[in-house]
């Protein structure tokens, strides 16, 4: 057996991405509708010992060195500090992270901090309070703005902030946020708004790309390419900020694809390999791990699934389809 998850085009996969729930508290406008979705029934979802289990799978025997833990929203998984005690347990010991939308973390980040995580990645889309609400259908954001400062004083750094622009709404806010960011010591990262929703209401020409974003920012500082190295699998382009130290990221999944290097493999709450956020299909790990197989035999079919990735996401092609699952059931 293999010790890697690696494909047909020489890439390999060691960030897990792990979903631990497909419920979010909140109804983003670009994933969900406002009455929210058709829940996953609690028997079909892992259950943290079968989490954990298929963590370690993937650490000890196929090479994954970073653990993310998403949603839907991963704050409201009851079992989240002891599942990322046993991930932070593991030999060898991977990094570990979680991207969340911040309601809750001011509570909950010193003992997510005591159990092993080691930073976070938090949602934050606007600054205004009225649009905060437009965009997620709640008021919120005071929330949010205290579970970032919450991470920050729990050691959980650096503390990473992830913005959506939506053409019309928050657009005009990249400055803004990005001041926000530098005068609280937060690395924010801008993502262009993908199909992923869903509605499946997402159209190009409403997306703001992300030379838009680099455009509006460039209004208010100057930006120069951090490092001038290629980004390799890292997700963001990275610019300093008036010279640095400060850096400001742009992902632009849709017109600057990093597919070429992507290391992400992905594990849903009801436990299914995703080789990409736009697959359309699955690999079953739950069903085996309960019929009693062994950890070789998990591994086995996890490393088959990657095996069969496709060399892009393929957003750009004539016949594409938007996945059945909304981002909110895959975990970003």
């Amino acid at each position: 057996m293999t010790p890697v998850l690696s494909d047909a085009y020489g890439r390999i996969a060691t960030d897990l991405r792990v979903s631990l729930t497909d419920r979010c508290n909140l109804r983003c406008t670009y994933c969900m509708p406002p009455e929210g979705l058709d829940w996953l029934p609690g028997p079909e979802l892992l259950t943290d010992e079968e989490v954990v289990r298929l963590v370690r799978v993937g650490v000890t025997l196929l090479g994954i060195r970073e653990v993310r833990f998403t949603g839907g929203e991963p704050l409201l998984r009851r079992g989240l500090p002891g599942i990322v005690a046993a991930a932070a347990a593991l030999e060898p010991r991977p990094r570990t992270a979680l991207t969340t939308n911040g309601i809750g973390l001011a509570r909950l980040a010193p003992a997510l901090a005591e159990a092993g995580l080691d930073r976070v990645n938090v949602s934050l889309d606007t600054l205004d309070a009225d649009v905060f609400e437009r965009l997620t259908r709640r008021r919120r954001l005071d929330d949010v703005l205290a579970g970032l400062a919450g991470a920050a004083r729990a050691g959980l750094t650096p503390v990473k902030v992830n913005a959506v622009l939506m053409r019309g709404v928050n657009d005009h806010e990249a400055a803004d946020l990005l001041a926000y960011c530098l005068e609280h010591g937060y690395q924010l990262r801008f993502i262009e708004q993908m199909p992923l929703d869903a509605q499946h209401g997402w159209q190009r020409e409403s997306m703001v790309t992300a030379d838009e974003i680099l455009d509006r920012l460039s209004a208010a500082h100057t930006l120069t390419p951090a490092g001038g190295a290629a980004r390799g699998s890292a997700p963001a382009e990275l610019f300093l900020v008036d010279g640095g130290p400060a850096t400001v990221g742009v992902i632009g999944s849709v017109t600057r694809p990093f597919c070429g290097a992507c290391d992400r493999v992905r594990l849903t709450a009801d436990g299914q390999v995703r080789n990409c956020l736009f697959a359309r299909e699955e690999s079953d790990l739950r069903g085996p791990l309960r019929a009693g197989a062994t950890d070789a035999e998990l591994a086995e079919r996890w490393r088959a699934a990657v095996a069969t990735k496709r060399p892009g996401h393929g957003i750009d092609d004539p016949g594409f389809l938007q996945p059945a699952r909304p981002m909110s059931a895959i975990g970003g």
